[in-house]
């Protein structure tokens, strides 16, 4: 697994202690940057053809407003939200989600892959939906990726539904929720991927 950290001037200074002392604001810039990286196979260079409607378009997904910045999300309960300290994200989680999620797509199976500016083309395949969790549940101690994937014809003449959802145990801190977080996705995405591979069904 290739986790993408860039680490900051400013030393790490997060406590091992409760979820209290991991959770909080302050304008001071995160010690950790993180981006999410594919773990299936790199197959070098790829050269693919599709027939008409047999592409995949892979949409950037909708969110909640929690997920809606690039601060981790941290559960405590379900009204109280709050993020993890230092950690910050390269990129919203919907669009770190999407980017994953085609490159995951473009390496497990054969299919072309487009993103939106390219959908003039042959969009195909269209997946969307909505990115429901991408955080750490303090409850659980285990970081949360859902997914909730609509797969559909150009056309509209088909639609469907499904959630993939995956959970990778964490201590949430910085050092822990990062890696736990690029794992879940992958998870997700490989999910995603097999069932768009298989045409949806």
């Amino acid at each position: 697994m290739r986790l993408l950290l860039k680490t900051g001037a400013i030393a790490l200074a997060l406590g091992l202690g409760g979820c209290a002392g991991l959770l909080g604001g302050g304008g001071k810039p995160p010690t950790t940057l993180v981006t999410l990286t594919p773990q299936a196979a790199d197959p070098g260079q790829i050269a693919r053809t599709a027939v008409a409607g047999q592409a995949v378009t892979i949409a950037t997904p909708s969110t909640a407003r929690e997920l809606s910045s690039v601060r981790v999300p941290v559960q405590l309960t379900p009204s109280d939200v709050q993020y993890v300290t230092n950690l910050q994200l390269a990129d919203t989680p919907a669009r770190l989600f999407a980017n994953l999620l085609a490159e995951t797509v473009r390496r497990t199976t054969n299919r072309v892959v487009l993103d939106n500016g390219q959908t003039t083309l042959d969009p195909g395949l269209i997946v969307s939906g909505q990115l429901q969790r991408f955080g750490y549940d303090a409850s659980t101690g285990q970081v949360v990726v859902t997914f909730d994937g609509a797969l559909s014809t150009a056309a509209g003449n088909r639609v469907e539904t499904r959630r993939f959802t995956a959970s990778v145990p964490a201590d949430g801190t910085g050092p822990s929720v990062g890696p736990a977080l690029n794992q879940a996705a992958n998870q997700v995405a490989q999910d995603v991927a097999k069932w768009i591979g298989s045409g949806g069904s």
